[in-house]
Order: structure tokens, then sequence, then C-alpha cells
């Protein structure tokens, strides 16, 4: 859309006065059951939240991306020389993480390359503005809302369409591949298609999108932040991804698959499709939970050469905890979707003989991450607080959410006893910890 006359001081004073300028916006999203199972194939259930980031873009008469954040206040303002910028993308990867704000950038200019290369699109000099709402390292999705607010953004300003998911597939990509950060696909696909007050059921193999639910009257799901900084990029997300797959590696070679159809054999071909979450938890008790031992990485190749996923390194002197990283996404398939279709149901009876059973999946995941080794002691106090305060406050459940290592935690709360509770909590945690917190609602 055009932006209008009365536009605010910051971006009269960024574009010129005679551009014309195209916006965007994408909100975060609020991780209710799934998370880190998303790269296994689980099934997810994501809601979006009421933060919202907005990236505005105009044509730039230079060959240059001119690009400003209004969210930082050091190196917010960065200059990108279109003939300078790799094609590649690990070349870009490299070329943008060595020039000063290239970090942050690189969520903008992956998008760029990405609808460069993958729509063979035409693409000039733009200048290119970013103001956030969605908070960075809260694991509430801001990269993924940066990216998609992107990709609509370009996809107005150069009339490109977009098929089905293909958008938030493309951002998925901008990310793992320019960024180098190892995200599922939950968070792209929940800030393109989430609905305010719906819950988005996505089965991640890779992208099938079930019809939203509705979230009944009186339930409320809160982010309350633990004041930790969450890192997609960091090393324990990747190691836990990366030792998931080293179990898929060791369960398919043990039915028989050689390490070279490993690496070469479509996804479909394979055992379970490919996927871990495919594995009911009975199959896996009876025939592959003895299969699995904690072990370095260089074990790993020595005895088993091949992981299938892509964006998985197996590191020599890396200690993985294999079977915890394997059992996540079994079990966690299993929750989520007891979660989903008792969701279902609360809207059509008297549903809160129902909660205490979700809030007990939300627990059973929340512990599943501490022994993935995602885990971590301030969202471990924010459960604790929650599970002490309890039904009788209005608190059903709560977990740890996205990829761990901090940021937020999850909490189901019922009527105007439970969000007033979800207040208590934050405050009770702030007081306890020393550390500044927020809380995200739903949309």
């Amino acid at each position: 859309m055009e932006i209008s006359s009365n536009s605010s001081t910051d971006l009269r004073n960024f574009f010129g006065s005679a551009q014309s300028l195209v916006r965007a916006t994408s909100t975060g999203r609020l991780d209710i059951m799934g998370g880190v199972a998303d790269y296994s194939g689980s099934m997810v259930l994501q809601m979006p939240i009421k933060e919202k980031a907005t990236v505005t873009i105009g044509h730039r008469n230079y060959n240059q991306l001119h690009i400003k954040s209004l969210d930082l206040t050091e190196n917010n303002e960065v200059f990108i020389d279109l003939e300078e910028l790799p094609r590649d993308y690990e070349e870009a990867h490299k070329y943008l993480f060595e020039i000063e704000g290239g970090d942050w950038a690189s969520y903008l200019v992956g998008c760029y390359l990405v609808i460069l290369k993958e729509k063979n699109a035409r693409l000039g000099g733009l200048d290119i503005l970013i103001q956030s709402e969605v908070p960075f390292g809260k694991g509430v999705s801001s990269s993924a809302a940066i990216e998609v607010a992107m990709f609509k953004a370009l996809g107005e300003l150069y009339s490109i369409d977009f098929s089905g998911t293909e958008l938030p597939l493309l951002a998925q990509k901008a990310e793992n591949l320019v960024v180098g950060a190892p995200c599922g696909l939950m968070d792209q696909l929940t800030s393109y298609l989430g609905k305010p007050n719906y819950l988005l059921p996505i089965l991640c193999q890779p992208d099938k999108v079930y019809p939203s639910i509705k979230i009944p009257d009186n339930l409320y799901f809160v982010g309350i932040d633990s004041g930790i900084r969450h890192k997609v990029g960091a090393a324990s997300y990747g190691d836990v991804r990366t030792a998931a797959s080293m179990g898929y590696s060791i369960i398919a070679q043990n039915l028989g698959v050689s390490k070279q159809d490993l690496k070469v054999a479509e996804s479909n071909l394979l055992p379970y499709s490919g996927f871990l979450s495919n594995i009911s938890p009975s199959q896996y008790e009876t025939n592959f939970s003895r299969l699995l031992n904690s072990m370095y990485g260089k074990e790993f190749m020595n005895d088993f050469v091949v992981v299938t996923d892509p964006l998985a390194h197996v590191k020599a002197d890396t200690y993985y905890n294999i079977k915890a990283s394997t059992e996540h996404p079994i079990y966690e398939n299993l929750r989520v979707r007891l979660f989903t279709e008792m969701t279902k149901v609360l809207n059509n009876h008297n549903y809160v003989d129902l909660l205490p059973l979700m809030g007990e999946l939300m627990y059973q995941s929340h512990e599943s991450y501490n022994k993935c080794g995602l885990g971590d002691e301030h969202t471990d106090i924010l459960v604790e607080i929650a599970h002490a305060k309890g039904a009788k406050s209005g608190v059903y459940g709560a977990k740890i959410t996205g990829g761990g290592n901090g940021g937020t935690v999850c909490l189901m709360v019922y009527g105007v006893k439970g969000l007033l509770t979800a207040k208590e909590i934050l405050n009770i945690y702030q007081k306890e910890t020393n550390q500044e917190g927020l809380a995200f609602f739903q949309s």
C-alpha cells in the first residue's frame, strides 16, 4: 500500500519526499506446543501475538541497499553495495557478518537475495526502514516477523506473486542459508498465516497447514519473557537438532538403509518418510530406544557417517545427547496431537475439566526440553511459579517456547483470575531474579 502524506517523521527523514513507498507488517508468534520438534516433522500449534514488525521500502537511485533500524541505537544504518554482495548464500553470509551491522541487516538482505535468485526477479537499489515491536531474543519469532514483512513488501513493490506457502518457505531459506540460523518452518508460517484469536496447527513435513482453531472465550495463552536472551543460532540449539538427525540415522541404518541411500534417497523413500515424528512412542520403545546412546561426533562419524538433515553439522569433539534429542520429537508429536484434538473440543463443551490434561502435556513438554539440554534455570523458575499457583488461581499449564535456552514461557490461563495471576507470576519472577520481563498476549 502507498504511504499517506501524514507519515511519521522517521519516514520523512529517511526517504525522499517524492519516493513511492510500500509498507508491510507481520506479527511475532507464541509457540503453544511443538517447539523444536518442527525440524523433525512434528505437528506444532502456534499463535500470533499482538506485536508486529514493520518494513517500509522504496526504490533507490544507487545500486545499493540502504538499511536503517529504528530499534537500535548503535550501528543502526548499513549500506550494501549490490555489486559487491555475493550471490552465493554461504558467501553472502560470510560477507555480511564481516561488516558492521551486517548481522542484523542479514535478515533483510537475505530476503532480497533469496527473492533475486529463487524468483529470478529483477531488483534494484532500495531504501529499507525497519521498526519492530517484536523484541529480539525473546523466543517470539522476531526474525520471522521481519522476514515475512520484508517479503510482503518486496512482493508488492515488484509485483511478485507467491503461491500457497511459498513466501514462508523462502523466508525460512533466507534465515537458514544467509543469516545462518537453523530454524524450522513454523515461525515463518505462523507470521504469514496466523489469525488473531486462533491457534494454527501445522504438520512440519514440511508445511501442511490445518484449519485454524478458535480459542474459546475465557481461555488465554500468555507469554512471559524470562529476560534471558534466546538465539536460534546458539550452539546448543544446533547441537540438539544435529543430535536428533544423528538419532534418525542410527534408526534408519538399523532398519537396513545403507549410508549411501541415506545420502541420496528422497525423504519419502526413507523409513517414516525421513521424519522422527512419524515414529510412534510404542514403536520407539519396542524397537529403537536401546539403540541410542550419547557419543562424541567423531564416534558417530566413524560408525554411522551420515545425517539426512542438511542443516545438521556433526562436530568431532562435541558430545551429543542423542537419545533425549531423538525422543523429544517422537513424544512431542503425540503431545501436540492430543493437545490439538482437545482444543478442537473446547468450543463445544463445558471444557474446564479438559484443561488440567492439556496443562500436563505442556509441563511434560517443558521437561523434555530440559532433558535435551535446551532448558534454562530462569524459565524453570517461571514454570515452577506457575505450577505452584495452579488451577485454583486459573493457571493450568506452562512450558518453555520456541528454541529454548531462555526466551519466553507460555502460560495457559482461564478467566480474569488467570490473567491476573499471570501478571502476578511476572511480578514474583522479577522480584526473585532481578530480571526485566515482558508479557505477550494473543492478538
